[in-house]
């Protein structure tokens, strides 16, 4: 069932005090004693008879008076440096109709104005993420305007910012200094590069000046490439939730949007990113074929058609990191939730796949088919396979370095290796962590049927990993080397250098392990963390996934979901349910929302009965729904009041016979906000009935 509440809107009762300026909550209690609250730690406030509860502090007191005290600034609630990017929330400032944010510090060496679609409203509070930070001390100021206006003396700083780097290691950046994507490798944006702002209402229309023309629509930016003579790096930068609908095309009808070069291994220097920490794709994944030099980042992938994303044909230097993964399209079998969830195939080589998060995917990825014809070299690590149930990754002819990886409570297998491909796994964690290792055709893969594959053998080198949490059975304990030298699940190394002899073959096809990670000319530079390290490290805020682990969570039952691979039903709900909290951005005065082709505010004028939240105002000296009622005068002289971008300046006098009547059915919970010159207080006298 909805949460039912409504919320009333004037200069002196206005909706929601925790949206606007107001700094001080106070609650007078029966015994005359002062409880003083930050709105900015308030989240709602309770009123059912004389008792009034604040959340999420979850204190109740016998009241007899509410009244506020306003801040004379914009309110900073949140900011944060991240990796190459910075973020500020704040408070929305009574009578501002947009924001404009600055960035200084680091490559900036005065305050310099951010793009305006990276400032967004999300109803109670704004936020502005700026990114294409190098490493450095910056500081973001934020500045409310009023008919274009701005009004500096309300303006407000964050404290200093600490920005980092990305991790760039991996075979992704190997022998390739030009930085992958359309960023340098200081993280900057390249010279001459396009930035785009694509949101569900405008994907479609969208447009870029690339160096062969104007090209409008998303899908139809990106197919611009295909033809060999785009050569303008091109950053994609993705606002909100963005679903198939939205598209102008899918260039894969069983993937979804697709990025395609001429030939193989094509340079395009492209990255698409996602804002913030709710930059999100349902319904949809991506085909990568032909391309060199892409990067995606800091983006939520929901229910794509078939996998999240495809590596597909001859790519080259391709960089994700920090994604979220989530349940593919369901279908039945072993496709209950979806198919790959990052798959690197058919001669895709120098690829990194770090940071991502990979939450109870079914098959979470697939590297190397049966045609390659080079040993392709791709590295895993930082990643965090969340109860996910196989393919950490599942790995064919290729030559792989997975390390620092997470394996938290692992349903079927971690990593296998088949077809004479060589893995070398190092210092990563294995936690409840069935058959961590798994070589086909020997070892653990040999009992019975077989866990994953009839096909031969590859090799698995191990050094530094930890297995921690082990179950009873003996598929938690995998068999070294140095314990049976020929039904052995990996080699144990005794040092990160040491080679694997030429004598050390599979029991099917007599494979061996090419020790491409003691060749430099083969190798990266790299520094592991300790494996002890990995939980704490991968889970961080700058850990794997989106900025602040992103806006969609779930919270794991290890005693149940560990050895469970069936679909999780909570999960799927959530995935299902999810909505972005997006409003939209200001400009101009109003609230532009996504999705929507008109400008809108976000008040609510209809007599429906009240399912969700219904919002009354006080414009025209009236209520806006008769479910409230008025006994008393009006004024429009008590200052103003903002709520979702839109003011108010009609408000009802809270002078000594003013009653305001709410006729309800049902319980229900009744947010108030003051307006930004009043000093207002409220007896309330509730029920319902």
């Amino acid at each position: 069932m909805k949460k039912k509440s409504i919320i009333l809107l004037s200069a002196a009762l206005l909706v929601n005090c925790f949206a606007t300026a107001q700094n001080k909550l106070l609650i007078t209690d029966t015994e005359g004693k002062v409880h003083s609250f930050s709105t900015t730690d308030v989240t709602s406030v309770g009123i059912t008879g004389n008792n009034v509860s604040v959340q999420p502090q979850n204190q109740t007191f016998s009241a007899k008076r509410i009244s506020f005290e306003n801040a004379s600034k914009l309110k900073i609630i949140e900011a944060e440096g991240w990796q190459e990017s910075a973020y500020a929330k704040w408070s929305l400032l009574s009578g501002a109709t947009s924001y404009h944010v600055y960035v200084s510090g680091g490559n900036y060496s005065d305050y310099t104005l951010i793009d305006q679609q990276l400032v967004r409203n999300y109803g109670q509070y704004g936020r502005a993420d700026v990114v294409g930070l190098k490493p450095g001390t910056y500081k973001l100021r934020v500045v409310p305007v009023v008919d274009g206006s701005e009004l500096t003396a309300k303006a407000t700083e964050t404290q200093p910012l600490q920005v980092t780097a990305y991790n760039r290691e991996g075979f992704a950046h190997f022998k390739y200094d030009k930085g992958v994507g359309a960023y340098n490798n200081d993280g900057t944006l390249k010279s001459g590069a396009v930035v785009i702002y694509v949101t569900a209402k405008t994907a479609k229309t969208v447009t870029a000046k690339l160096s062969s023309g104007v090209f409008t629509g998303l899908q139809a930016i990106l197919a611009a490439y295909e033809k060999g003579n785009v050569t303008t790096p091109l950053d994609v930068r993705i606002i909100g939730l963005l679903q198939r609908d939205d598209l102008d095309a899918t260039g894969s009808s069983a993937e979804g949007l697709q990025i395609k070069g001429r030939k193989a291994d094509s340079e395009l220097n492209i990255t698409i990113e996602g804002i913030g920490d709710d930059a999100t794709i349902k319904g949809f994944g991506f085909l990568v074929r032909n391309t060199a030099s892409l990067e995606m980042r800091n983006l939520g992938i929901l229910r794509a058609m078939d996998d999240g994303i495809s590596l597909d044909t001859d790519n080259a230097h391709i960089w994700l990191h920090n994604i979220d993964v989530f349940y593919g399209k369901q279908g039945s079998g072993d496709h209950a939730k979806g198919d790959g969830s990052i798959d690197v195939k058919s001669d895709s080589k120098y690829v990194t796949v770090a940071y991502c998060h990979f939450w109870d995917t079914g098959k979470s990825s697939m590297c190397g088919m049966k045609s390659e014809s080079g040993p392709n070299y791709i590295t895993y690590h930082h990643n965090w396979f969340d109860h996910s149930d196989s393919r950490h990754a599942r790995v064919r002819t290729m030559s792989v370095h997975l390390y620092n990886n997470y394996y938290d409570g692992v349903a079927k297998y971690g990593m296998g290796a088949t077809m004479g491909s060589s893995l070398f796994a190092e210092a990563n964690y294995f936690r409840h962590a069935h058959d961590p290792f798994l070589i086909s055709g020997q070892g653990t893969d040999a009992k019975g049927t077989g866990t994953f594959s009839g096909e031969q053998g590859g090799m698995i080198k191990g050094y530094g990993n930890v297995l921690a949490e082990q179950g009873t059975s003996s598929n938690y304990l995998p068999v070294a080397y140095s314990k049976n030298n020929t039904q052995f699940d990996y080699y144990d190394a005794s040092t990160r250098e040491e080679q694997v002899p030429a004598t050390v073959n599979t029991v099917s096809g007599g494979n061996t392990y090419n020790n491409f990670d003691t060749n430099s000319d083969l190798m990266y530079s790299y520094t592991p963390d300790d494996a002890q390290q990995v939980p704490a490290k991968v889970t961080s805020a700058k850990g794997a996934g989106r900025l602040g682990h992103g806006d969609l969570q779930y919270a794991f039952n290890n005693s149940k979901d560990d050895a469970d691979y069936n679909v999780n039903a909570a999960l799927a709900g959530k995935i299902d349910g999810y909505k972005s909290a997006l409003v939209g951005f200001f400009e101009g005065g109003s609230v532009v929302v996504p999705g929507d082709s008109t400008t809108t505010d976000t008040t609510k004028t209809d007599t429906t009965k009240v399912e969700g939240e219904m919002v009354i105002s006080f414009e025209g000296k009236k209520p806006s729904d008769d479910i409230v009622t008025v006994t008393g005068n009006y004024s429009t002289s008590k200052g103003t009041a903002t709520w979702g971008g839109k003011s108010y300046t009609t408000c009802v006098k809270m002078e000594s016979t003013t009653s305001v009547a709410v006729n309800i059915h049902q319980p229900m919970e009744m947010t108030l906000v003051f307006g930004d010159i009043c000093q207002a207080e409220w007896r309330e006298n509730c029920g319902y009935g």
